[in-house]
């Protein structure tokens, strides 16, 4: 399974968190990708029980979600965190899982 880096940036509003998200493989190649991610607060709420995990870790677990159907390049370079959901739409239902097992 690849690294997976989640740094958190400067929010852009108060209604939204921002992240870096850097994913190197684990093979020593090195070969990484970095990834601009935002997150609602009110939906990142709704998906883990009202803040059950810390939005860092739900973030890492969203890229685990992701890494497990795509490879890391495939991955949008920047995007808002629900729209996994739409490219993915068992992703809600799977990463409540994930949060329940937390």
């Amino acid at each position: 399974m690849a690294r997976i880096s989640v740094v958190t940036l400067p929010p852009l509003d108060d209604m939204s968190w921002r992240y870096e998200v850097e994913v190197t493989e684990s093979d020593g190649s090195g070969s990484q990708t970095t990834h601009q991610v935002t997150m609602d607060k009110g939906y990142y709420m709704g998906l883990t029980e009202k803040g059950r995990i810390i939005p860092e870790e739900f973030v890492k677990k969203s890229f685990e979600f992701l890494l497990e159907r795509e490879s890391k390049d495939s991955i949008l370079r920047q995007f808002e965190i629900a729209q996994i959901n739409d490219f993915f739409p068992e992703y809600e239902k799977e990463i409540k899982k994930v949060v329940d097992r937390s």
